[in-house]
Parts: structure tokens; C-alpha cells; sequence
């Protein structure tokens, strides 16, 4: 514990990030600083880190700090990035492991839409170009980055697939405020956990969040598509950013959501520790999937969120006939889905078939009572005519 400890003083992290970046100022007080404290100390104090993983976890606290450097940096020297405007980004809400994924990267092949991609995310500056938007270099660096992770975990990709040029999910950027659950599925960390689900302001995470894309479309514009099951918790958080946001929502069985999750979290976590176990995970998936499905019901009660401004999509009428799907989501936005842009999906999806993940999940290894977390979410999937699933 005394070299991880050493090893991920936050004082010793930021100084690093500094270097990189060239730059100290920070600017905003947005409560980052006591978020990473809290972080650390419980990627130190609980999250049983292996030597590898130590230096996994200190990278993914250099990276955040990095980019918010380099982006307070330039948006100082360019204060007209402050102007730009976010108008109506279409925002995948749904539960993890319900679709989301293949969803966003179908509808991201329409060059109408701009997702935020993989090497920008963790490589925003310089601001990408349109001209250089599919060659640049750290397109390349990326996706080594990314295969490093395949070779340290053997089928990373087939739980989670990833590549520099695809869509990549709004909790990397909010990594940058130190309130993001990134950590909470990479890492054990129960009291950050704790505080993140129960007590945290998500405002100022929203706000660095605009910020970012701002950044991006500084430089490439577009109508945003973004996506991260994590919104699902902050529903109120994200209209409050974004009131004309367009929500599409996946429905799947929370409890096969949970068996599917609590495997992948385990899976991830093995890049950073040597003792990660399902049921471990799956305790603190099925606690999380409650807690966001009934926040969001409860939105919807207290009058926060109306209902109607959700698009649902049922999961396996989209895995049934996905471009039936797709069409549905674009009539209800408004859009027309144009032949190149259909063209271009069949084409992704061809050559990205999957293979359902089914065989990587067991409920019966998750350790859960399935009587009681059916109760549990009932009033969920009565609401929204979610089917229950035989679980394997």
C-alpha cells in the first residue's frame, strides 16, 4: 500500500499532468480537486491494486488532468469557444449491456451526427480538423493504446469492443471533474461509489462536459450523438445542461443487465488488480441499477423529466430488426434516414456482427437473489412494458 500510496499522491500526479501539458492553470474551481483526493485515496485503500495496476490507475488520473489543462489553455487564448453552441444532441440513455453500444456506433455512421471519438476524447488537443480528422496521428496512438489493453487482458475487445474511430462514452470526458463512474467499473471503490451515487454534485461535471465539446467542435462541428448509461442516473443533471436534448432510451431485464455487467466489470478489472470476483461486482451493479431505474421513475412522478420526450427502444425488437429500429428513432426525431446513411450503417454492421455475449454471463454466478431484485425493479419494467427474460 506504501509504494501505491506513494506512487498516487494526487500532488505527485498533478505535477506530472502539469508537465505534460505545459500548463498549471486549472482555472476553474469546480470541486475536481477534492474529487481526485477522494478517488485516490480509495484506489490506495481499497481497490487492491496489483504493481500493474497502480500504473494503470495513476495514467488514468494523469490523462483527465492532461486534457483539462490543455483544454483550460486554449479556451483562455480562444474565448470565443465559449460561443459555441450545443443545439439538441440526441443522448443514448439506456442501462449498460441493452444495446447502447451497437446503437450509437450505427447511428454514428451518419455523417449528419458527430460522435465524440475514441482518440479524441483522450487526445483533444490540438483541436482535430477537418482535414486531418481520419488520418491523425493520434488516431494511431490510440488504437495502440487500446490493443495494449487486449494483450494485458486476453478478450477485453470482445466484452467491451473499442477502436480509436469509434463513438466513445460521455463518462471519459467526465472523468476530467473526478466524478465519473469510469472508476467505479474499472476499479473497486466503495466509499467513492457511495459518494458518487448518493452524494456528489453532477452539476459541475455537466458543465466541464459542455466545455469539452465545445472544444471538439471548435474544430469539426455537428449535431452531437452522444451516449453513456451513466445519464440515466443524472437525468435531471442533463437537462438542466442541455433542455433540448433528445432522448433514446434502451430497455432490457435489469436482471440480465446485471448479470451481463457485473461480468464485464469483473473482466476490466482484472487490467488493475489480480483478485477481482463476480459477486463482488454484482452486488454493486445490482445496487446501482435499482438506484437509477427508481431515480429515474421518480423523475418522472415529481414532474422533473416528462416521460414523453423519451424515444424507448425495447431491446430485442432492435436486436430483432434493427433498422426497423433505427427508422422508428428517426421519425420520432424528425429525421430522415438518407440512403448513404443507411448504406453506411449495413456496412458497420456487417462488419461488426457480434456474437450476443450470452455465453461470457451466468446469473447463477453473480451470487444475487433473483426473487427479490425482480421486486425490486418491477415497477420499471411494468412502466415501460419490459419484458423479464429466462436467465441463463
Amino acid at each position: 500500500m506504501g509504494d501505491a500510496a506513494a506512487r498516487l499522491d494526487p500532488d505527485r500526479l498533478i505535477e506530472q499532468a502539469c508537465e505534460l501539458a505545459g500548463s498549471d492553470d486549472f482555472s476553474d474551481a469546480d470541486g475536481w480537486r477534492e474529487n481526485l483526493s477522494r478517488l485516490v485515496d480509495d484506489l490506495v485503500s481499497e481497490a487492491d491494486l496489483s504493481p500493474i495496476g497502480v500504473e494503470v490507475a495513476a495514467a488514468d488520473v494523469i490523462m483527465p488532468l492532461r486534457n483539462r489543462l490543455q483544454i483550460t489553455h486554449w479556451r483562455k487564448h480562444n474565448p470565443e469557444i465559449a460561443h459555441e453552441r450545443i443545439q439538441r444532441p440526441i443522448v443514448i440513455i439506456g442501462q449498460p449491456r441493452t444495446g447502447t453500444t451497437i446503437l450509437y456506433d450505427l447511428l454514428a455512421q451518419d455523417p449528419e451526427l458527430r460522435a465524440p471519438l475514441t482518440w479524441e476524447v483522450d487526445h483533444p488537443f490540438p483541436v482535430p480538423q477537418p482535414a486531418t480528422y481520419d488520418t491523425d496521428p493520434r488516431i494511431a496512438e490510440t488504437q495502440a493504446q487500446l490493443e495494449m489493453s487486449e494483450q494485458l487482458i486476453p478478450g477485453f475487445m470482445k466484452f467491451h469492443p473499442m477502436d480509436a474511430l469509434v463513438g466513445q462514452e460521455c463518462v471519459r470526458i467526465f472523468a476530467g471533474t473526478f466524478c465519473s463512474m469510469i472508476f467505479t467499473v474499472q476499479y473497486r471503490l466503495p466509499n467513492y461509489q457511495r459518494w458518487l451515487m448518493h452524494h456528489a454534485d453532477h452539476s459541475p461535471t455537466y458543465r466541464y462536459h459542455r466545455k469539452f465539446l465545445q472544444h471538439l467542435q471548435s474544430g469539426v462541428p455537428g449535431q452531437w450523438l452522444l451516449k453513456t448509461p451513466a445519464h440515466l442516473w443524472q437525468l435531471t443533471d442533463l437537462l438542466a445542461e442541455y433542455p433540448d436534448a433528445l432522448l433514446v432510451q434502451t430497455h432490457r431485464d435489469p436482471l440480465v443487465v446485471m448479470s451481463s455487467t457485473s461480468a464485464l466489470m469483473c473482466h476490466l478489472r482484472r487490467l488493475a488488480s489480480d483478485n477481482p470476483t463476480i459477486p463482488e461486482a454484482a452486488e454493486q451493479c445490482s445496487e446501482e441499477i435499482v438506484l437509477g431505474l427508481n431515480r429515474e421513475l421518480q423523475s418522472f412522478d415529481d414532474g422533473a423529466v416528462d416521460p414523453g420526450r423519451i424515444i424507448n427502444v425495447q431491446f430485442a425488437d432492435f436486436m430483432r430488426d434493427p433498422f426497423a429500429t433505427i427508422r422508428s428513432i428517426y421519425e420520432h426525431l424528425g429525421r430522415e434516414l438518407s440512403p448513404t446513411a443507411e448504406t453506411l450503417m449495413r456496412e458497420h454492421l456487417l462488419a461488426h456482427p457480434g456474437d450476443g455475449g450470452g455465453s461470457r454471463y451466468a446469473w447463477t454466478n453473480t451470487g444475487l437473489d433473483a426473487g427479490e431484485l425482480r421486486e425490486k425493479v418491477w415497477a420499471y419494467q411494468e412502466r415501460f412494458d419490459v419484458p423479464s427474460e429466462e436467465l441463463r
